[in-house]
């Protein structure tokens, strides 16, 4: 399975922007579906982005239309472009990997957003 490792998380006025990275250590190419999940203190975990192998992308309700997932290939790399961003977006996102054949579920160690005037 691969390592992830997320970068760029930080302080923004509301309105603003952020990209999120995530860099594995393998390739990613193949793997069955990556993804971005978020949680606050006393909540579950939140999926809010996801793109498969095929490149189809998915997003919660709460962030489409502000969001985009996309992946490098040649980095092995995973980002997240926040934009429009609210107080409500305020959390710990997660880089997460799942693969069907090796079967695998692997997560980042997490980064700090917080949307804040």
């Amino acid at each position: 399975q691969v390592q992830l490792v997320e970068s760029g998380g930080g302080l923004v006025q509301p309105g603003g922007s952020l990209r999120l990275s995530c860099a594995a250590s393998g390739s990613i190419f193949s793997i069955s579906v990556m993804g971005w999940a978020r949680q606050v203190p006393g909540k579950q975990r939140e999926l809010v982005a996801t793109i498969t192998a095929g490149s189809t992308t998915n997003y919660a309700d709460s962030v489409k239309g502000r969001f985009t997932i996309s992946r490098d290939g040649a980095k092995n790399t995973l980002y997240l472009q926040m934009n429009s961003l609210k107080p409500e977006d305020t959390a710990v996102y997660y880089c997460n990997a799942r693969n069907i054949l090796p079967t695998y579920n692997s997560w980042g160690q997490g980064t700090q957003v917080t949307v804040s005037a």
